[in-house]
């Protein structure tokens, strides 16, 4: 039993959205034969992307080959779309949505879903994240590490986590309008140092700004494990106890105080860093996730951890399947069976 945390989709086509909302900024799609297209935005070349984008049945026969028994789908942050006018992501939400739950009825036994909101406006994004559950039969939702800026301590943004502790939905958070971009133009450092910042950053808002301390069921994950705050765990720590009037001002408990309250995936691609986040979250809260099917994700998914002889048959299970199942709590029987079996759709047609 595997179960890929983190991974993406797109629909194969979507409408021309400069056309529809009547301005640019939004990534449209241009196939380049069979299996192959190119996302571009405003006309510049964003990302290659292949058919396992966006055929489940090309997904699944990867996952047969990797031995990944269900995929976790999640849009892919590009098409977050936080800085257009909130109805125009609204609308794009629930496209999206639409088709990521189409999917996930279609194969019941195979994936997993986690929708998209239009977080620029907190009404819209709770409305969104109420059909994402109650109708689409989602387990929750992806949103990104900040909203235009606005981190994830911001009151607008508490209203939707609020939303999603009181609805039992699961939040994914993935970095996204990185951190520093303009200074990191070249050798793809927005992704090799500004998602990890991004990463710490969201972290150390929701335990700071006190979003922990108040929403103590709320279930929600970080990608990359955890990003760049494990490795400066001791310097945010430290910075608590000796700087009280600027970081305690939310809290009354030290940042360490809240490491077994979220969630991370993974996806460290290095076995001593895979060692670091067991020991400080806890292995009930860490989660296999392969970034599928981009390039800087792990190939096959799940290697690291079947790769190190020092972790024991139980460890293994706990990361490679069981911790997923904790945070996404799938509502529907035929989704917990540790067992690939057909299963019923779940949402209206």
């Amino acid at each position: 039993m595997k179960i890929d945390l983190h991974t993406h989709i797109l629909p194969e086509n979507w409408p021309n959205l400069r056309e529809k909302y009547g301005y640019g900024g939004f990534a449209s799609i241009e196939h380049c034969g069979e299996c192959r297209a190119r996302l571009v935005i405003d006309g510049k070349h964003f990302r290659d992307i292949e058919s396992n984008c966006w055929d489940p049945l090309r997904r699944i026969a990867e996952c047969d080959a990797a031995a990944v028994t269900r995929q976790v789908l999640s849009t892919v942050p590009v098409m977050f779309n936080y800085q257009a006018r909130p109805e125009d992501t609204h609308d794009l939400s629930r496209f999206l949505n639409d088709h990521l739950a189409g999917v996930v009825d279609a194969h019941p036994s195979r994936f997993h879903g986690l929708g998209t909101l239009p977080m620029q406006s907190p009404a819209l994004a709770i409305r969104e994240l109420e059909r994402c559950v109650r109708e689409l039969g989602l387990c929750g939702v992806e949103i990104g590490t900040n909203i235009n800026g606005k981190n994830l301590d911001d009151p607008g943004v508490f209203e939707v986590l609020e939303a999603a502790a009181s609805l039992d939905a699961a939040v994914f958070v993935h970095p996204w309008d990185m951190l520093g971009r303009e200074r990191m133009p070249r050798y793809f450092l927005p992704w090799l140092v500004g998602m990890p910042a991004e990463e710490s950053l969201a972290i150390c808002s929701v335990i700071f700004g006190g979003v922990l301390e108040r929403l103590p069921g709320l279930r929600i994950c970080f990608a990359h494990g955890g990003g760049a705050f494990p490795g400066t765990l001791g310097r945010i720590e430290h910075g608590f106890h000796a700087r009280p009037d600027l970081c305690a001002v939310n809290i009354q408990r030290p940042p360490s105080a809240y490491l077994g309250r979220f969630y991370v995936d993974a996806l460290v691609h290095d076995a001593e860093a895979l060692r670091q986040i067991v020991r400080l979250f806890g292995v009930n809260r860490v989660a296999m996730g392969s970034d599928y099917p981009f390039p800087l994700g792990e190939h096959p998914p799940g290697h690291l951890i079947e790769s190190m002889p020092d972790l024991d048959d139980p460890v293994r299970e706990q990361l490679l399947w069981k911790t997923a199942l904790d945070f996404l709590r799938p509502r529907t029987a035929e989704t917990t069976a540790p067992a690939v079996a057909p299963g019923q759709a779940h949402h209206p047609a």
